[in-house]
């Protein structure tokens, strides 16, 4: 339910909220009326996340710079299986950006469809809307998504590799082996929320990256120690400092470089993620 909640939302707080709502309802409804458990379960977490989602987007539209998902380390299971390339898609930064641009309904029709393979009748029940209805939400969504841009999925072990190459060239202040890495029209995100100093609007551009990559050496990352771990399926950079988390970054790799690095430095975002990575076993 988690995992659902958290596709939906792109908010693990919320995501955890909305389950717990969910087994609230489900601790005072009546068992003998209830057939199948996991479609009912499923179908309250989806509406109670559309309903939040609803009031999410005004409060994004608000939102001081770029709105970025909460990070979630996935590696011990944390968003379900994520054995193919296609799942760890499925819970990526990227996908969950551009399913910002979706109405509530469309993402939902979307998510489990996609992520969960409902067919379109099963979406149909748990949105309470009839099977042509839910057909065309689904087909409005994939347009939307697809329109945005190409979704380039990488081999996980490219991925890890390029995060591990980009973390060393950092540590050691290599400008040539960052630039290296990045591509010619790479694109940072960085996601403070008005709490932490952050770009307020996307960097593009290697040579206008690798500028503000300088300056912040300069300022913050003295004394920062980077480490990789999976987060949203895919290898992505954790930032600590005195040993506390101070940053989480993805990564989009496009024709075997970066394409698109987003940063959530918001004290607010990282809190699950904090605690998934202070836990025995991660995750």
């Amino acid at each position: 339910m988690f995992a659902l909640a958290y596709r939906l939302l792109g908010s693990a707080e919320e995501a955890d909220d909305a389950v717990q709502d969910a087994y609230l309802r489900w601790s005072g409804a009546v068992r003998a009326d209830i057939r199948e458990p996991a479609a009912w379960l499923a179908k309250v977490v989806t509406n109670l996340c559309v309903n939040r989602l609803t009031s999410a987007r005004a409060r994004r539209e608000e939102y001081v710079g770029p709105w970025l998902p909460e990070p979630v380390v996935t590696g011990a299971g944390a968003l379900g299986p994520l054995d193919s390339a296609e799942q760890r898609d499925s819970v990526s930064t990227a996908l969950l950006v551009l399913l910002e641009r979706l109405t509530p309904a469309e993402r939902a029709v979307y998510v489990l469809r996609e992520a969960f393979a409902y067919r379109h009748r099963e979406i149909a029940q748990v949105l309470e809307v009839t099977e042509a209805n839910a057909r065309q939400l689904y087909g409005r969504a994939v347009r939307r998504v697809a329109a945005r841009t190409p979704r380039f999925v990488p081999r996980p072990e490219q991925q890890r590799g390029l995060v591990e190459s980009f973390i060393a060239a950092a540590r050691e202040g290599d400008v040539a082996g960052l630039e290296k890495l990045l591509a010619d029209d790479v694109t940072w995100w960085g996601d403070g929320g008005g709490r932490i100093t952050a770009a307020r609007r996307p960097i593009v551009g290697r040579e206008k990256v690798l500028r503000f990559l300088a300056g912040s050496a300069e300022r913050f990352l003295v004394g920062v120690e980077l480490e990789s771990v999976e987060v949203n399926g895919w290898a992505a950079l954790v930032a600590y400092l005195g040993g506390e988390l101070m940053a989480v970054a993805s990564f989009d790799v496009r024709d075997g470089v970066i394409a698109d690095v987003r940063v959530v430095v918001n004290p607010d975002k990282l809190t699950f993620v904090r605690r998934q990575l202070e836990a025995p076993g991660r995750g």
